[in-house]
């Protein structure tokens, strides 16, 4: 777990706001189905696989996968910078995510992305931090600021469905 104090609340604070205002049917199966921001830290650790949702420029929705880390409350993901998804992401940033195991866990987020290490501007105050974090998981291989997008998800709705929160914290 990464996430300070503050970062946890914030989380927790969005989790509750956005179930609430989320529609009857969805609380219906998510309220008493759900993890507070401490047990979602515990669990979202290392690379989770995201399903990424991205719009073209006619409107049509676009799904792929990425390899996210879930980290300070946020989710960061990469892509390579001729992908269609990097395209879609500079004009428009919006863009959902789905984290899901099984019929275990699921985490739905929405939000906007900022880029943190564009190829003509300054990087990301925290880019440097994030660097790090990604060579000690990935290894020191890749050229990372020539070859790749990295992205911060900041998230304005986030809900997640986790049945036996129990189960998932003991693995």
């Amino acid at each position: 777990m990464r996430e300070t104090p503050e970062e946890l609340n914030e989380l927790q604070a969005l989790l509750d706001a956005s179930l609430s205002r989320s529609t009857d049917h969805l609380r219906s199966i998510v309220t008493e189905r759900t993890l507070t921001a401490e047990q979602l830290t515990q669990i979202l650790v290392g690379m989770c696989t995201l399903a990424l949702s991205t719009v073209t420029a006619k409107g049509e929705p676009r799904i792929s996968g990425v390899d996210g880390h879930f980290l300070h409350g946020k989710w960061y993901f990469g892509t390579a910078r001729s992908a269609a998804k990097a395209r879609h992401l500079a004009a428009r940033p919006a863009a959902s995510v789905a984290h899901m195991r099984g019929e275990d866990l699921g985490v739905f987020t929405h939000g906007t992305v900022e880029i943190l290490n564009p190829e003509d501007d300054e990087p990301a105050a925290d880019w440097p931090d994030l660097l790090t974090y990604l060579k000690d998981f990935y290894g020191d291989h890749a050229e990372w600021d020539k070859d790749v997008f990295y992205y911060r998800l900041r998230p304005h709705w986030m809900t997640v469905y986790a049945p036996d929160a129990a189960k998932l914290i003991a693995k």
